[in-house]
C-alpha cells in the first residue's frame, strides 16, 4: 500500500488554511482556519498498535499510517515538517553527514564528533537546510505561527535550520507543552508545531517496548487527550511521528572489521543508516567490501544507485548529493552497523532506526477536530 510522505502532513494543513503554493493531498486532513502538528518523536506506527492499551486516545484518533522516508531520523523528519520536502530537498541527509569543506557533522548537536566544539560560527544553519520553512511561508500568509518545543532548543542550529520562521515558544515539561499549544491556537488563524522527544530517549536507553517506555507512551497519551480536549472551535490537530524504533540484536563494529575500515576516510549516519565516504578513487573497492562482510545483513549501494533508486526522494539537489556516502547501507531485520571507538555512546543504545523497515518507517496520523 502507498502511505503518504511525512513531508505532505504540513502542505496540505496550510493549504487547507488557505496559505498560497500549498496543495491538499491527505484527505484525512479537514480545512481549518486552525492547525496544529503535533510530533512525538520515535512513536511508530507498529509499535503503537502494540501496545494501543497504553494510548487510547491517540489510538482511537489514528487514521492511517504515513511513511517517514530515508533515513528514518529525527534530523530529517523535522526537516520533512519543516520544508514539505524529502530528504533529497532540504538536505538532512541523516544522523550525520559530510558537508564539503567542513566534513562529518552531527546534526542534532552541530559538530563533529561528541563532546567536539559547536560549529555554528563555521557552519551556518541557514546555509546547510536553504530552503523557505513551512513556517516562514505561514507566517508571510499571516498567519499566526508558532513553534512550540523544549526551551533547550531554542535558537539551536537544527531549529534554525528546519523550524526557523514561527514564534519560538520554550516549554519544559508536558504540562507546559500543552498549555502553550492551546494558547498558541487561540488567533483566528493560527499555525501550530508541537514537539515532544522523550519517548524516543526512552527507546532508545530502555528499548522500544520497554516498561519506562511504555509508561511515558501512557503519558503521551494524556497530553494528546489534553490537547484535544482544549482544541478552540475551527480547529485540526494532527499528531505524527519523525520514526519508529526497532531493538538491535546483532552488530558488527567497523572500527573492528578490517574489511569495512579499507578506504574509509569518515563514516557518517548511524547504526541503522551509514554513509560511508571513500578515499579518492576507492568507492568501489569500498562497495565490493561493504557488500561482501555484510551480506544479508544491510542493503548497500553505491551513491548513485541510492538516488536513481530514490532511497532520498524522487529528486535529489546538486548541494545535497556530495553529503550522500560513496557507499550507502541501511541495515536490515534487527542489525545494526556500530562504531564502537567513534560513537560509544550510540553503540550502547539498545533501540535504533533509521532504515527501511515498516517499524522503522510507518508513523501514525491521528486527527482530531472541532471542524464544522
Amino acid at each position: 500500500m502507498d502511505h503518504p510522505h511525512l513531508s505532505r502532513v504540513v502542505p496540505t494543513m496550510l493549504a487547507a488554511s488557505g496559505v498560497p503554493g500549498y496543495e491538499r493531498s491527505i484527505p484525512e486532513l479537514p480545512e481549518a482556519s486552525r492547525a496544529c502538528v503535533l510530533l512525538i518523536d520515535g512513536l511508530g506506527w507498529e509499535l503503537l498498535h502494540e501496545h494501543a492499551d497504553c494510548a487510547p486516545v491517540i489510538r482511537e484518533l489514528c487514521r492511517r499510517p504515513l511513511r517517514v522516508g530515508y533515513p528514518a531520523t529525527t534530523a530529517a523528519g523535522l526537516a520533512a515538517i519543516g520544508t514539505g520536502g524529502a530528504s533529497g530537498e532540504h538536505g538532512m541527509a541523516g544522523y550525520s553527514f559530510e558537508v564539503p569543506g567542513t566534513g562529518v557533522v552531527n546534526a542534532l548537536r552541530w559538530c563533529r564528533h561528541p563532546g567536539g566544539p559547536d560549529l555554528s560560527e563555521e557552519l551556518a544553519a541557514e546555509d546547510v537546510q536553504p530552503l523557505v520553512t513551512t513556517f516562514e511561508r505561514a507566517a508571510a500568509a499571516g498567519v499566526a505561527t508558532s513553534v512550540v518545543s523544549a526551551a533547550q532548543f531554542d535558537g539551536s542550529p537544527l531549529t534554525r535550520a528546519v523550524l526557523r520562521g514561527g514564534r519560538y515558544v520554550g516549554v519544559h515539561a508536558l504540562g507546559d507543552l500543552a498549555m502553550r499549544i492551546t494558547e498558541a491556537l487561540r488567533p483566528e488563524h493560527a499555525f501550530v508545531y508541537g514537539y515532544h522527544s522523550e519517548l524516543d530517549m526512552l527507546g532508545h536507553l530502555y528499548g522500544p517496548g520497554s516498561v519506562a517506555w511504555r509508561m511515558q507512551l501512557r503519558q503521551v497519551d494524556r497530553l494528546v487527550e489534553s490537547v484535544v480536549e482544549a482544541l478552540p472551535p475551527g480547529a485540526v490537530l494532527a499528531v505524527v511521528a519523525d520514526h519508529g524504533m526497532v531493538r538491535i540484536g546483532e552488530t558488527m563494529d567497523v572500527d573492528a572489521t578490517p574489511t569495512l575500515r579499507e578506504g574509509v576516510r569518515a563514516l557518517g549516519g548511524e547504526v541503522r543508516a551509514r554513509h560511508v565516504y571513500a578515499e579518492p578513487g576507492a568507492a568501489d573497492d569500498v562497495l565490493a567490501a561493504w557488500r561482501e562482510t555484510l551480506g544479508e545483513r544491510a542493503w548497500v549501494v553505491s551513491r548513485d544507485q541510492a538516488v536513481a533508486d530514490g532511497w532520498f526522494g524522487p529528486y535529489v539537489d546538486d548541494r545535497v548529493r556530495p553529503r550522500i556516502g560513496d557507499v550507502v547501507a541501511a541495515a536490515r531485520d534487527r542489525y545494526g552497523i556500530v562504531s564502537a571507538a567513534a560513537e560509544p555512546a550510540e553503540t550502547s543504545l539498545t533501540g535504533h532506526h533509521g532504515s527501511f523497515t515498516d517499524a522503522e518507517q510507518l508513523v501514525p496520523l491521528a486527527v482530531a477536530d472541532t471542524v464544522g
